[in-house]
């Protein structure tokens, strides 16, 4: 009987030396059991979105992230739509007074919204200018409190749109010169105007509003201070926040 199980013995002994591990302590079987899902791949994972933002990326992803976006979306919608027609408008029409006026409308449109709707929700910022009793004309600036701060989303949208679409119609101006139309020179220029006052406008307003609350920021932290020394510490938190936003 001896000679019979030797070879069964023999057979069996590779088996007895992997199942070895299983007398090991708790904390070498729970490695050895969580190491299989690390080191096999799946082919199942491939079209995932495992980082977050992945996730949130593109189009959908903004507009989902925005505190604000049926206003961002005719944002970019007025101001896509007058540099599109203004291109396509001469494989359509030939009528070049109607495409004038179509152009026209939307930046009319484009520059009301961009002034008085988008930059008030998207950034909290609003600019106008107004005439005194003396006929003399300023600017008026209005931002919304510190405390509540803009959606990252909505501003950075928002700012990219107000330079992104001026180099647009700028480089649509020198292809007019180049090409020598001269008839639709103006219309470009129209919307140079329209497109430049509104970055000059929403730049000196953010502007104001930094230093309205680095003002603000001085006066709480010199409070309590008179005298000389208050002065100094004032003058040195203005200059400092100036600096970081010149």
């Amino acid at each position: 009987m001896s000679t019979a199980t030797q070879p069964l013995l023999d057979t069996i002994e590779p088996d007895e030396e992997t199942s070895a591990p299983s007398q090991a302590p708790a904390g070498n079987a729970n490695a050895n059991a969580r190491q299989p899902v690390v080191l096999t791949p799946t082919n199942r994972a491939d079209g995932v979105a495992t980082n977050p933002g992945d996730v949130e990326s593109g189009l959908a992803g903004i507009f989902r992230q925005s505190a604000h976006p049926v206003v961002l979306f005719f944002l970019y919608l007025f101001r896509s739509a007058a540099i599109a027609v203004y291109i396509l408008c001469g494989f359509f029409t030939d009528n070049y007074v109607l495409s004038t006026v179509f152009v026209v409308l939307l930046l009319a449109m484009d520059f009301w919204n961009c002034r008085n709707v988008a930059g008030r929700r998207l950034v909290g910022l609003r600019y106008w200018n107004q005439v005194d009793d003396d006929g003399e004309s300023y600017w008026v600036f209005e931002s919304r409190d510190p405390s509540r701060p803009a959606n990252p989303i909505d501003s950075k949208m928002f700012w990219i749109a107000l330079y992104a679409f001026p180099a647009l119609w700028l480089a649509l101006f020198i292809v007019s010169l180049l090409k020598f139309n001269i008839s639709f020179i103006p219309i470009v220029v129209l919307a140079l105007v329209f497109n430049v006052t509104n970055v000059v406008g929403f730049t000196y307003a953010d502007r104001d509003a930094k230093a309205r609350w680095a003002n603000a920021a001085a006066s709480g932290w010199t409070m309590g201070m008179g005298g000389l020394g208050g002065q100094i510490l004032s003058g040195v938190v203005k200059n400092s926040v100036g600096r970081v936003f010149r």
